[in-house]
């Protein structure tokens, strides 16, 4: 298990370096004399180089060592975010973005891909968590401790906490993890074949509301609260989205061990998610109440990736990595569309209130989309 946790040091600097932007946009709008909107663009194309990256190079990297991998990965994504530190303006500030989602598209599906492998059959789900736990400790974790810095010495000292962890996880790795390979590169054809099979397709859809719907509205999850309430209760809502987020990442994992019906799992998380999100404007200004939605947002919003991980690694186990990073580059697409299309409903005029009921819509499309798979697999 030692070597899971290795790679979960790595997902953890993911995390941090994904999440901590959505707690960051008032400061460094002022940095850059941009808006909110325009900040969290930042975060769109974080989200959308990983995406595109993710499934391509898992695929032309699948023939090295998957050591060697996650090394090169790490570098690209320390140094990113050492150019993100050193950004004179918003155009470098979102080139170095840019290249941050490509190191993080390379490592992620790799790690968890590597974290399948490395244990045996009946321990998979707790080893999926696992990794993919490591980016929810990130948040939980490094996102507050990150703001608190940030309140001290400024944004841009809370970067440099992602760079020394990349560092870190980059010496752990040499260190402590094995050189192996996972699997023979999937010819195109066949790579083609996967993304339009239909049974895929199927899951990913889902994904991509999940997706769009939890971390597209993540990202102006501190609009939300200073527009609600104050923007010093943000680190307190951030604090508590990261811990359900730990929660559901690590818990999810016993679930899909213990009850084989993943797709019943998946269908009651898509649920709590979409109770958890409509129950925002409701609680919000409740004290202490208004953070269960939030508990239960996380949880939940974390808790959809297992599942869809193990039903692709079950249906295609001679292209695990491919379609596992397939899945991970939808999520992230996902996300990517949802703080896009947030910055357009904010620049547009419109309230967070308009950005909660959006997100809430595509979860039914969602849990709707889930319905019909399990009816079809059933048939």
């Amino acid at each position: 298990m030692r070597k899971i946790w290795v790679l979960a040091l790595g997902m953890f600097a993911l995390g941090m370096d994904t999440y901590i932007v959505a707690g960051l946009l008032p400061e460094m709008s002022r940095s850059f004399n941009k808006t909110s909107a325009e900040i969290g663009q930042g975060v769109t194309v974080f989200t959308l180089c990983f995406a595109l990256s993710a499934p391509v190079f898992s695929a032309l990297l699948a023939k090295y060592p998957v050591k060697n991998i996650l090394l090169v990965a790490l570098c690209i994504f320390g140094l990113a975010n050492l150019m993100t530190i050193a950004a004179p303006n918003y155009s470098t500030y979102i080139i170095s973005r840019c290249i941050a989602g490509l190191g993080a598209g390379i490592f992620s599906p790799m790690a968890v891909s590597a974290g399948s492998y490395l244990v045996d059959t009946k321990h998979k789900g707790q080893a999926l968590a696992f990794v993919v736990g490591g980016m929810s400790i990130g948040t939980v974790i490094g996102v507050p401790l990150g703001l608190q810095l940030s309140s001290i010495m400024g944004w841009r000292y809370s970067i440099a906490v992602i760079v020394v962890l990349s560092l870190l996880a980059f010496i752990c790795i040499f260190i402590l993890l094995p050189n192996f390979k996972i699997s023979a590169p999937p010819s195109i054809a066949t790579r083609f074949a996967l993304f339009l099979d239909i049974q895929v397709l199927k899951v990913i859809s889902v994904t991509i509301c999940a997706s769009i719907a939890s971390l597209g509205l993540y990202t102006y999850l501190a609009e939300i609260i200073e527009k609600s309430l104050s923007s010093e209760n943000i680190a307190i809502f951030l604090t508590t989205w990261g811990i359900g987020g730990v929660l559901g990442s690590f818990t999810v994992g016993i679930a899909i061990d213990k009850f084989k019906n993943t797709q019943i799992l998946m269908l009651v998380i898509l649920i709590f998610l979409g109770c958890s999100i409509g129950l925002i404007p409701i609680l919000i200004k409740v004290p202490l109440l208004g953070l269960l939605p939030f508990l239960l947002w996380g949880a939940m919003g974390w808790a959809t990736q297992a599942p869809q991980q193990h039903i692709l690694l079950q249906n295609h186990r001679e292209h695990g990595s491919t379609s596992v990073a397939l899945n991970s580059s939808v999520n992230y697409f996902g996300s990517a569309m949802g703080a896009a299309l947030g910055g357009v409903i904010l620049t547009q005029g419109g309230t967070v209130e308009v950005l909660i009921y959006s997100a809430l819509i595509i979860i039914i499309i969602g849990i709707v989309i889930q319905l019909f798979n399990i009816f079809s697999s059933k048939s």
